[in-house]
């Protein structure tokens, strides 16, 4: 059979964790919860930022941006295993393959530019306190944030027109749980020269600048650091970046060993189980990260919950009355 348009296939075949059906109810609950946990942690971090004024700062707005970023990243690649595993298909449409390359491309690139943005911010409230409001103000953090989308959407935009024009060879089988791009790529029947060539450049420019950007930052804030007498005052400087470094360190962390991985072991298996490390694992920990290491985050959860306890009796009461 000869090489098809992509436009032309109708369906994929998403094969990864499907192969064992006695594991499919493990891994459907394992799925769902660690979707659930992601959501839930992300969604709590963003009603916190915004229900309490003193959080309207800059370091929480552009963590509010990547706790909603994160919430629709893992919306893109996880919700389509267990829903795979309850219907008992493995197929996924043309359309829903292409709409997970798109959005996940432009998470991931959201993700990347918003924690070189905030280390941007780390580092002016750090090497220049005195400055930070003038600095970091709204109209900056608002057009830091609308560029990183910009380009983020641009850049997926282009990274799906080159997997559109390629072609395809017979049943389309996917070994991964989600459509990554890369695999689509590798898949491919027609030459592939110019979508490797512009997913290199991308990452190069549009990965590469952001790490230089991250590790300038922290460049700075450690010779502000070295810089400050006392212990206390050290300690104190450190601590404002401590969640954002950790953030960024599972973040990289994870990105670099999937590729070390899948480069050193060819496995698919191998390569999907490590994707799942960075699909699935930060976006789950960042907030608890944000909200273990940081007191003001733990002192609006902390009156959150108890509002909502002190609430929950009188509401029960309410309705025991009307009934």
């Amino acid at each position: 059979m000869g090489p098809r348009n992509l436009s032309n296939a109708s369906e994929f075949l998403l094969l990864q964790f499907l192969e064992e059906p006695a594991l499919q109810p493990l891994i459907f609950a394992l799925f769902l919860s660690l979707y659930l946990i992601t959501v839930f942690g992300n969604l709590l971090i963003i009603l916190a930022i915004s229900s309490d004024s003193h959080l309207h700062t800059p370091m929480y707005f552009f963590l509010s941006n990547l706790s909603f970023v994160d919430i629709c990243f893992t919306s893109t690649t996880i919700p389509k295993m267990p829903w795979n595993i309850q219907i008992q298909s493995k197929v996924i449409t043309y359309e829903g393959c292409i709409t997970q390359v798109y959005f996940f491309t432009l998470c991931i690139g959201l993700d990347d530019f918003l924690l070189t943005v905030m280390a941007h911010d780390r580092f002016v409230a750090i090497c220049h306190p005195l400055h930070y409001t003038v600095l970091m103000n709204l109209w900056l953090c608002g057009t830091l944030v609308l560029v990183s989308w910009i380009v983020s959407v641009l850049d997926s935009f282009l990274q799906t027109l080159m997997v559109l024009r390629l072609s395809f060879c017979g049943k389309v089988i996917i070994p991964h749980y989600f459509c990554e791009l890369k695999q689509l790529i590798q898949l491919a029947c027609s030459d592939s020269f110019l979508s490797d060539m512009v997913i290199y450049f991308a990452v190069v420019l549009l990965g590469g600048g952001p790490l230089a950007g991250i590790l300038y930052s922290y460049f700075r804030i450690v010779s502000s650091i070295r810089g400050i007498s006392s212990a206390q005052g050290k300690y104190k400087a450190f601590s404002t970046c401590a969640s954002h470094l950790s953030v960024v360190s599972l973040f990289y962390c994870t990105c670099l060993g999937v590729y070390l991985s899948s480069a050193a072991t060819p496995s698919t298996h191998t390569s999907a189980t490590a994707s799942v490390m960075y699909t699935v694992v930060p976006p789950m920990l960042n907030p608890f990260i944000y909200s273990l290491r940081n007191k003001d985050i733990k002192r609006v959860l902390k009156a959150f919950f108890r509002m909502v306890a002190i609430k929950r009796p009188i509401v029960l009461s309410w309705r025991r009355e009307h009934n």
